[in-house]
């Protein structure tokens, strides 16, 4: 049997409330369905271009600070675009953004980055914005279900 695929979840969180949307995207993406995938979550801090180059498919999630991604994930991606740029092209992502307005700069700012990338969106973004609802946790665990899925049934 070939190797389990891998989905890295690279995240940033300061005040809680995107750890909060993270738990609920990992539960989607471990659902008990879904056997032959391994989850690797790790810290924008702590994720590595080998972090990166090991997976078949990536989440990120990150706050909106001063309408732009936070600095965690903008270090995130200095330091994986270069040694990624021409590995991981065509790579299958999902975002979802905490936002205390309405998460645009952040995802604007994701996308400009991810487009020079060429990794391709698989799953419409996750903005919670405002006072965090049911409902932006039942959106982030259907977007680590469907990455995840896509993965193992190599829909992506």
């Amino acid at each position: 049997m070939a190797s389990p695929k891998r989905l890295l979840i690279v995240y940033h969180t300061q005040t809680g409330n995107t750890q909060r949307l993270l738990e609920a995207v990992e539960r989607g993406a471990r659902d008990p369905a879904i056997s032959h995938l391994d989850v690797v979550t790790k810290s924008a801090l702590l994720a590595t271009p080998e972090d990166v180059l090991a997976s078949q498919g990536i989440l990120l999630g990150t706050p909106e600070n001063f309408g732009y991604m936070s600095g965690a994930m903008k270090y995130f991606f200095d330091h994986v675009y270069y040694p990624c740029l021409e590995h991981t092209q065509g790579l299958p992502y999902g975002l979802f953004i905490r936002a205390g307005n309405d998460g645009r700069g952040a995802l604007l700012s994701v996308e400009r980055i991810v487009a020079g990338l060429r990794w391709k969106l698989v799953c419409e973004p996750v903005i919670a914005a405002g006072e965090l609802q049911p409902w932006h946790f039942e959106a982030c665990e259907a977007l680590g279900t469907t990455l995840a899925a896509g993965l193992e049934a190599g829909v992506f």
